[in-house]
């Protein structure tokens, strides 16, 4: 099955140095065939086998989601009172005291600021 110039597989190896465009990728590039043929392929790579759709409940590939503890959400909910914006040192706090990753802690900020904001705007 010959890719198009920018699916998953080519961007994959590209970023590791290892994927050349095929003569069929570079001429698709060169005289663009338009959307229509676009979502054509897409299609055409949702159906085949092996791709499952990820609102089929299959799981989605990668880190499970994080299920927080009680006294987790407590001390990020104090955290996050006192402070929206998490620095660098309190990060590395918070992260070795919980038993959490820096990026997940960094993830959970950046989301609750997001409800924060969903909240107050609700209000108004």
């Amino acid at each position: 099955v010959e890719k198009g110039p920018f699916s998953v597989e080519w961007l994959a190896q590209s970023s590791r140095g290892g994927a050349r465009p095929t003569a069929a990728a570079r001429s698709s590039r060169e005289c663009p065939a338009g959307p229509a043929a676009l979502r054509d392929r897409e299609a055409a790579h949702r159906s085949s086998p092996g791709h499952e759709e990820q609102t089929g409940g299959s799981p989605a590939p990668g880190r499970p989601r994080t299920k927080f503890s009680a006294a987790q959400l407590q001390e990020l909910e104090r955290s996050f009172r006192e402070q929206r914006y998490i620095g660098a040192s309190e990060k590395r706090r918070l992260a070795a005291a919980l038993n959490l990753s820096q990026s997940q802690i960094k993830t959970w900020f950046q989301n609750r600021r997001m409800k924060f904001k969903r909240q107050t705007q609700d209000a108004k």
